[in-house]
């Protein structure tokens, strides 16, 4: 059920976002990282390419530092 009563803090939300999943949240060296990855997909192509960068970096199992490497060379 999601909260009506307004926006929550982001690192609530993805920490609330990381326990459903079952997994540790980042930290914040990793979603600095990751909000860079999003932002040279998003440029490099549109922004829907963001999340979708986001997705794989998940599904490859790679760390953050890499895949935001691996972005920049595209």
């Amino acid at each position: 059920m999601s909260d009506t009563t307004g926006p929550r803090d982001p690192e609530d939300w993805i920490a609330a976002f990381a326990a459903a999943l079952g997994v540790d949240a980042p930290d914040a060296t990793a979603v600095e990282t990751l909000l860079d990855l999003a932002g040279v997909a998003a440029h490099a192509s549109a922004r829907p390419a963001a999340p979708i960068a986001a997705y794989l970096v998940g599904r490859a199992g790679v760390d953050p530092d890499t895949a935001l490497e691996r972005a920049r060379e595209i």
